[in-house]
């Protein structure tokens, strides 16, 4: 799932380093693919303390939720679906179709829980502003691997540029998916790649997303 969508299920979380928690290990994959953690392989050589506790317990959500998302019928038929409506589109281009379908899906979602007014983007970044730096640096520098400047610069970026707000408008996802694929991929989409996107998309959330609220319900009450 998206950032949008992971904190969906961490909106009521008591601290904002749990929040925080919930979207650290995308936030570590958009710094490098290679930031990629088995916390439960890792929880024990954290700090001590309450405020990164919250943070593993976020991250731990994360992985469960992820689990239950991409292992859901709901998963599988939507993004199979949404495969063969989008093929054509992009079958003058090195994107592979099904890796499209499955973040169309996940970004859709959020488009579906801005539009249904199910949370506050706004309270997300909030959460995320509010998050102690040194503390946040502390965590990091356990993992070793991780350049903590580097993701300390992206985080602000990321903060400030309160981008996820622009999913409220179906034509701003296909410029954020060909973007995500253009760090696999080297190409370029023209106007009408992104507009015929935008169509598909429209129409696809539309008719058939109707349902999208019984992945949350679902996954929600699995981690129950």
């Amino acid at each position: 799932m998206n950032f949008l969508s992971h904190y969906y299920f961490e909106r009521y979380a008591a601290s904002s380093e749990q929040v925080l928690g919930g979207l650290l290990p995308d936030l570590l994959k958009n710094v490098d693919k290679d930031y990629s953690f088995q916390i439960h392989k890792i929880a024990d050589q954290f700090p001590f303390g309450s405020t990164y506790k919250a943070i593993t317990e976020g991250w731990v959500h994360h992985v469960e939720v992820d689990r239950l998302f991409h292992s859901s019928p709901f998963f599988y038929d939507h993004t199979h679906a949404l495969r063969k409506r989008i093929e054509k589109t992009v079958e003058d281009l090195p994107v592979r179709a099904s890796f499209l379908a499955h973040i169309s899906l996940e970004l859709l979602l959020d488009h579906k829980l801005i539009a249904h007014q199910l949370l506050s983007v706004g309270r997300m970044y909030e959460h995320l502003e509010s998050v102690d730096v040194n503390m946040l640096t502390k965590y990091l520098n356990t993992l070793k691997i991780v350049d903590v400047d580097r993701f300390l610069n992206f985080y602000n970026k990321f903060v400030e540029s309160k981008y996820i707000f622009d999913y409220a408008q179906i034509e701003n996802i296909p410029h954020a998916l060909f973007n995500i694929c253009r760090r696999v991929w080297d190409f370029r989409p023209t106007a009408e790649h992104i507009e015929t996107l935008a169509v598909q998309l429209d129409e696809y959330q539309h008719d058939e997303l109707r349902d999208f609220g019984e992945i949350y319900h679902y996954i929600s009450q699995q981690l129950d």
